[in-house]
C-alpha cells in the first residue's frame, strides 16, 4: 500500500495518541447522573487530511462514533439495574445481541464472524462503564441514580445504535483490513473522545470496545 502524505500523517498522529488509552485510568470520576443518550451526534472536529469520502479514515470514524454512541446507554442500563436483582452480566440478552448483529450483517453482505467477534468487545466495554458506575455509586452513594430508566426503551436505543454500527462495519472491510487500520481508529478514537468530553472511565470503556475493529492477519 502506498501511503500519501496525508496518511503518513494520520499514521503518524495515531502513534502520538496511543498513549492515550494506555494512560486514561478507570479511576478518573464518572458521571454521577446517567445521561440519556443524545438525539444526534456531536459534530466532528476537524478530521486528519485523509478523511476523504471514501478513504480508510472516513471508514473508520463512524466506528469510533457508534461505539462511544452505545457505550452511552451503558450508564442508563446501569442505572436501571441498580439496586434490583438483575446482574450485570447477562448471557441470555448478549447472546440475543450477537444473534440479531450475524444476521443483519449476513442481510447487508457482510462477514457476520467479524461482526460477532467486533461486538463482543462492544458488550464487554459496555459491562466496564456499568461496573465502574457501581463501584463508584458504592463508594459515594450520594452519587447513585435516583430515578431508574425503563430498561426496555433503553434496549430500542441501543438496538438502533447496533444497526448502524453493523451498517458501519459492512461499509468498511478494506480499511478494516489495511496496515493503516490501528493507527488510524486511534486517531478518530481520540477526536471522538475530545468531542465528547469523555472522562476516564469512558475512555477506558471506549479502548475496550475498539481492538477487533482491525481484522486479524
Amino acid at each position: 500500500m502506498q501511503l500519501t502524505p496525508s496518511i503518513r500523517s494520520a499514521l503518524a498522529a495515531g502513534a502520538a495518541v496511543t498513549v492515550l488509552f494506555a494512560g486514561a485510568g478507570a479511576a478518573a470520576a464518572a458521571p454521577a447522573t446517567p445521561k440519556a443518550p443524545a438525539t444526534a451526534p456531536p459534530a466532528p472536529a476537524t478530521a486528519p487530511a485523509a478523511a476523504t469520502a471514501h478513504s480508510p479514515y472516513a471508514q473508520l470514524r463512524p466506528l469510533a462514533t457508534f461505539s462511544a454512541e452505545r457505550l452511552a446507554t451503558a450508564d442508563l442500563v446501569a442505572a436501571a439495574k441498580w439496586g434490583t436483582s438483575s446482574p450485570i452480566d447477562d448471557p441470555a440478552r448478549e447472546q440475543e445481541v450477537l444473534k440479531s448483529v450475524a444476521e443483519q450483517a449476513r442481510q447487508l453482505g457482510a462477514d457476520p464472524a467479524a461482526t460477532t467477534r467486533i461486538f463482543r468487545d462492544q458488550i464487554e466495554a459496555n459491562k466496564v462503564v456499568q461496573r465502574g458506575l457501581y463501584r463508584q455509586w458504592d463508594a459515594n452513594p450520594a452519587q447513585a441514580p435516583t430515578e431508574r430508566p425503563d430498561l426496555q426503551e433503553v434496549r430500542k436505543e441501543i438496538n438502533r445504535v447496533n444497526g448502524e454500527l453493523v451498517r458501519a462495519i459492512a461499509a468498511s472491510p478494506r480499511a478494516r483490513s489495511a496496515p493503516s487500520c490501528t493507527p488510524l481508529l486511534t486517531v478518530a478514537a481520540a477526536q471522538v473522545r475530545a468531542e465528547r468530553q469523555l472522562d476516564g472511565l469512558h475512555t477506558v470503556a471506549l479502548a475496550r470496545a475498539l481492538p477487533s475493529v482491525c481484522a486479524r492477519g
